[in-house]
């Protein structure tokens, strides 16, 4: 009698987990039947009019985006990630300098070689940046030049950090310009001829 039960038991025991395996398979299908994912479009204008929205979300500036207080509070238990930083840092003082009709020499003088450089678009420069420090925050730009007949027609991006935001992004503040802005630089030792003894 104890063989029959055992075998009954496992036998039971293979029914439930039959059971429950199927309930969570059909389960986990059930979200994809209620919201089906809309159709991928392959039309030229829906396809144009998606990629001018990316590079305009991308080209408005330096886009920052700062960790949650429940991950800053869960980087206690994570490794040590250092920061990584990819791309041309592109600041706004740079910026300013950059002017149409410029040739591309000046531009590569001013702004550096570009990161971005097609055979598909030999007269479109596209300098990206990005900034991901260890505690989360996320830095992210992107500046586009344009050229015709090799000298710059426009250019796109904005909003960028200055080099002194940038310096503070990554060293954190400097404590000297916070306690004392209004330091001046310090004046040269007056020189004083030496008297002369008879």
């Amino acid at each position: 009698m104890p063989v029959k039960q055992a075998v009954h038991h496992r036998s039971n025991a293979k029914a439930v987990l039959a059971a429950g395996l199927a309930a969570t398979l059909l389960l986990s299908g059930c979200a994809s039947w209620r919201s089906p994912a809309p159709p991928v479009t392959t039309d030229a204008a829906a396809t144009a009019a998606d990629a001018e929205k990316s590079a305009a979300i991308a080209n408005a500036g330096a886009q920052t985006v700062q960790a949650t207080r429940l991950q800053k509070f869960l980087w206690i238990f994570s490794p040590y990630r250092p920061d990584i930083q990819q791309g041309n840092f592109v600041s706004q003082e740079m910026l300013n300098q950059l002017k149409a009709g410029q040739t591309r020499d000046q531009v590569r003088f001013l702004l550096g070689s570009p990161l971005l450089t097609d055979a598909f678009h030999a007269e479109r420069w596209d300098y990206p940046f990005y900034l991901a420090r260890g505690n989360g925050e996320l830095t992210t730009s992107r500046v586009t030049v344009f050229f015709k007949d090799d000298v710059v027609e426009r250019f796109e991006g904005g909003n960028l950090p200055s080099e002194r935001d940038y310096i503070d992004r990554i060293a954190g503040p400097s404590k000297g310009s916070e306690n004392h802005p209004e330091r001046r630089p310090v004046e040269p030792a007056k020189v004083v001829a030496p008297a002369t003894q008879q």
